[in-house]
C-alpha cells in the first residue's frame, strides 16, 4: 500500500459532488469551512445552497497544521499536487506544492532532508505507476534517453507564492524548468510553451 499528501490544510472538490450531499443538516459554523474558487467567498447556509446549484469548485479548510505536517513528514508519503487552475482560479496546491514542501518543510522547518523530499516528489510516484504505465519508466529520474523533464531551483530562496485567492502565482526560487526539452519557465518567467502531454496506461485486453 502506498499513500499520498499535499502540504496543505485545505482540500479542494466539486459543490456538487456526493461528499455534501448532507449538507442541509450541517450546524451553521461548517459553512464556513468552505471557500467558493471563483469569488474566494468564505459560504454561509444560504449561499453554500446558491452555490450548490449553480455548480462550480470549493475549497474546504479543517486540516490542522499538525495533521499536515505529520502527513508531508511519514517516509510512506509521496508528495502530491492534486489540483487544476479554471478560468485562472483554483487551489494554491496547483502551483506551489512543490516550492512549498522545498522551502517550508525542508529548509525553514527541518521536516526532512532535501534529497528525500525530492526523492518523494519525482521518483516514489515513477516507480509506484510505472509497472502500470510504463512510460513512467522514463519520468523522476536523470539519465540518458530519460524525458527531458528538469526542474531547475534554488533551495536557499525556493518557497511558494501562490494563495487560495489567487492560485496561479508562480513560485519564487525556481529561475527554469524544461518539459520535454522545451523551456516552460525562463529565467523565473513562465514562457508560452505547453510542451506537456498526458501519461496514459495501455487498456488491458478485456477493459474499456
Amino acid at each position: 500500500m502506498t499513500t499520498e499528501a499535499y502540504p496543505y490544510g485545505a482540500g479542494m472538490t466539486e459543490i456538487q459532488s456526493a461528499l455534501f450531499d448532507d449538507w442541509q443538516t450541517w450546524p451553521d459554523a461548517r459553512f464556513g469551512l468552505h471557500q467558493l474558487v471563483s469569488t474566494g467567498q468564505r459560504l454561509t447556509r444560504a449561499t453554500f445552497g446558491e452555490a450548490r446549484a449553480a455548480g462550480g469548485t470549493v475549497i474546504i479548510h479543517g486540516r490542522s497544521e499538525e495533521q499536515t505536517r505529520a502527513a508531508i513528514a511519514s517516509p510512506l508519503a509521496m508528495i502530491a499536487s492534486d489540483g487544476f487552475i479554471e478560468n485562472g482560479r483554483g487551489h494554491p496546491r496547483t502551483s506551489g506544492t512543490f516550492a512549498k514542501v522545498l522551502g517550508k518543510y525542508v529548509r525553514e522547518d527541518k521536516v526532512m532532508p532535501l534529497m528525500d523530499a525530492l526523492r518523494r516528489m519525482t521518483l516514489d510516484p515513477a516507480h509506484r505507476l510505472e509497472r502500470r504505465t510504463p512510460a513512467m519508466m522514463n519520468k523522476g529520474r536523470l539519465k540518458v534517453g530519460a524525458d527531458a523533464d528538469l526542474t531547475i531551483f534554488d533551495p536557499a530562496t525556493v518557497i511558494d507564492r501562490s494563495t487560495y485567492e489567487d492560485a496561479t502565482i508562480p513560485s519564487a526560487g525556481i529561475p527554469y524548468v524544461i518539459v520535454g526539452g522545451e523551456t516552460v519557465v525562463d529565467g523565473g518567467n513562465v514562457t508560452a510553451a505547453r510542451p506537456g502531454r498526458a501519461i496514459r496506461a495501455p487498456i488491458a485486453a478485456g477493459r474499456r
